[in-house]
């Protein structure tokens, strides 16, 4: 029994956490843990302390065993803030990126859920974890992705920058993207397309000097008004569209809308001269 909590230990964060006991069943394997932690930094004021409150008991799910669910239950301790500055009187403690304060799940089951969910769907993904004895459902993958999204870095971007609408469900939902024109890369999603949005957010990128757009006029104005030394650029696909619509109209203005062919036209004819030696009427090149 030694040997087997010696091995499992190597994948707990060993000086957060000792384990204390080891139990499975046919489909769970039960770990308990208590924590070894003797001081804490307050989420609110960063101040560290050593004051106990108390103690309570965190159940989290962790990544499958040999695909058997494995549910941590893990003693936790809580801290009093000696800051008097502080708001905080109490605070739980976290495990340095192993488990957040309220995460239902350790970090690392988080991040593959993410990333099978990235590649396949949500419920899609919620019924591949569920094959590995992994409980989650469809919308807890969703709420877990939003967390995920919340808690990223605010992504810098360069001066010049790509705008262009995109549907969330065609029809009905729709977002505005913001690409990085250096990078390629992605460095904002904006909720609706009316323009509010990307307002809101030039405000807090003023450094913009460029902007590829469609045609748009929502977000020309938008930009014109927080912006408007910033300068706006046609994109090469809607350039295309203006080329192809200019040409349809030129042609539908010289060209007549249908053009009469007769029934009784002969092949043979239109190769054979008339009498003052002229090509027939219906050939006249």
């Amino acid at each position: 029994m030694n040997d087997s909590l010696l091995q499992m230990n190597t994948f707990f964060p060993n000086e957060l956490m000792a384990i204390e006991s080891i139990k499975q069943d046919n489909c769970t394997v039960h770990i308990k843990l208590r924590s070894r932690t003797h001081s804490c930094k307050c989420p609110e004021c960063g101040y560290e302390t050593t004051n106990y409150h108390g103690t309570y008991l965190r159940k989290v799910q962790d990544l499958p065993i040999l695909g058997k669910t494995t549910r941590l239950s893990i003693t936790a301790h809580e801290y009093i803030c000696n800051n008097d500055a502080c708001s905080k009187t109490t605070f739980v403690e976290d495990f340095d990126g192993f488990l957040s304060y309220y995460g239902r799940m350790t970090e690392r089951c988080a991040d593959f859920i993410c990333t099978l969910a990235m590649e396949t769907s949500c419920e899609g993904c919620a019924r591949i974890c569920r094959a590995m004895n992994l409980q989650i459902s469809g919308d807890s993958v969703i709420r877990l992705l939003t967390k995920q999204y919340r808690v990223q870095p605010v992504v810098e971007c360069g001066n010049i920058v790509g705008v262009d609408d995109f549907a969330f469900k065609k029809r009905h939902t729709y977002g505005t993207i913001i690409v990085d024109q250096s990078t390629h890369k992605p460095v904002a999603i904006l909720d609706g397309r009316d323009g509010n949005s990307l307002k809101e957010w030039l405000k807090n990128n003023k450094h913009i000097k460029a902007v590829t757009r469609d045609r748009a006029s929502a977000y020309s104005s938008a930009i014109q008004e927080v912006l408007p030394d910033a300068m706006q650029i046609a994109d090469r696909f809607h350039l295309h569209q203006n080329l192809l619509e200019a040409i349809k109209n030129t042609v539908n203005a010289v060209l007549p809308v249908d053009i009469k062919i007769p029934k009784d036209y002969d092949m043979q004819k239109t190769n054979e001269k008339s009498v003052d030696g002229k090509k027939n009427a219906l050939r006249c090149g």
